[in-house]
This record gives structure tokens, C-alpha cells and sequence, in this order.
């Protein structure tokens, strides 16, 4: 089975290209997906524990996490040690799951995933990127967004450039969706050639 790294900075179009690869009928993890799961309960306690006045109605209030984020910007590493290996773990059972179905391909759509150097754990990374421009309009349409929440998030984020560089595809979603599902049609057709190494080298209990 190969496993594909769906990453691409904030607003450039991971959820339309995740989308595709689904009607196509590949499995796609969604980090941030697990992430919303493990902040209305799971987590919800240890991150106010480190991060007080976090919950509303029980469940991490991202609006007021992220106040606390943007105070001071070097504790996002401690947000990271307590979400991530739990994000993790979802992951491999995700994996584990499609292997034990006999799937061919699955996909891990996370966000942060080449700034975690995590390039290795799969056999191939598509990028999504778009311009500047349709980025920044895109992030700002969402509900309680800010200059200044955006500009936090990409400060954490690698240059485009860099991300092209380590990347086996990039999708340019600039575009329609009918142009960014014909470019994850074309990637599909390609995946097949790739080595199938990551599963067993990673994943595999």
C-alpha cells in the first residue's frame, strides 16, 4: 500500500483536493479533523491545564487558544507535544485500517506535515499551493478570522518555495475545482510508480 502526504500551507485548497482523491474512492485521514474530535473532549483538560481559559462549554474554544498562541508564539511547541502523538496515533490506526482492507493508496492530509520533517514516513507528497493573493482572500472569508491570526499561522509555516522543492507533486488550486480535480486525476495515474516502502517502514506495528 502507498501512503500519500496531502500537505499545503493555511487557505490553499488541501480540503478541495482531499475531496477528490474521496470521490475517486481513496481514504483520506484528516488531521484537523482529529484535532476538532480530540479538543471537544479527549484533550480538553490537559490543554486547559496548560493553557487556562481555553474551554467553552467543556470543549478547547479555538478562538481563545489561539489568543493565548498569539501572545506567545514559542508555546506552540507545547501545544504540539500534547496533541500531536495522539494525532499520530489516529494516524497509524488509520493506516493499519486501509492495509487490513487491501486498499492500494491512502492519504494523510496534514497540514504542518514537511514542517515536522516527517517526509519519510511516506511515499509521496502533493503539495497544494495557490497565489498570494487567493490565499489571503480565502483565510479572510473564514468566521473570526484576522490579519493577524494569519499572519501567525504562516509565520509557522515553510516558504512556498520550500515546500515545492521537497515536494513529489504540486497542485496548483488557483483555479476552478474542475482544474484542481483534473491535476489530482493526473497525480493518481502516477502514484502507481512510486515505491510502496513507507507502510512497512513507519506504520506497521
Amino acid at each position: 500500500m502507498r501512503v500519500v502526504g496531502l500537505t499545503g500551507s493555511i487557505g490553499m485548497g488541501k480540503s478541495t483536493a482531499a475531496a477528490r482523491f474521496r470521490a475517486r474512492g481513496i481514504a483520506v485521514f484528516d488531521a484537523d479533523a482529529e484535532v476538532h474530535r480530540l479538543y471537544a473532549g479527549p484533550l480538553a483538560e490537559e490543554i486547559e491545564k496548560a493553557f487556562p481559559g481555553s474551554l467553552t462549554n467543556g470543549a478547547v474554544d479555538r478562538a481563545k487558544l489561539t489568543e493565548h498562541l498569539i501572545a506567545a508564539p514559542h508555546r506552540f511547541k507545547e501545544l504540539e507535544a500534547i496533541v500531536h502523538p495522539r494525532v499520530h496515533e489516529a494516524e497509524r490506526k488509520f493506516l493499519q485500517a486501509e492495509y487490513n482492507h487491501g486498499s492500494e493508496l491512502a492519504v494523510l492530509e496534514v497540514p504542518l506535515f514537511l514542517e515536522a520533517g516527517r517526509d519519510e514516513h511516506v511515499d509521496a507528497i502533493i503539495v497544494v499551493t495557490a497565489s498570494r493573493e487567493v490565499q489571503r482572500a480565502r483565510v479572510l472569508a473564514r468566521a473570526g478570522m484576522t490579519d493577524e491570526k494569519f499572519e501567525t499561522v504562516v509565520a509557522r509555516q515553510l516558504s512556498e518555495a520550500e515546500k515545492q522543492i521537497r515536494a513529489d507533486f504540486v497542485v496548483d488550486t488557483s483555479g476552478s475545482v474542475e482544474n484542481c480535480n483534473s491535476q489530482i486525476d493526473v497525480v493518481i495515474t502516477k502514484l502507481p510508480a512510486l515505491s510502496a516502502t513507507a507502510y512497512e517502514q513507519f506504520w506497521r506495528d
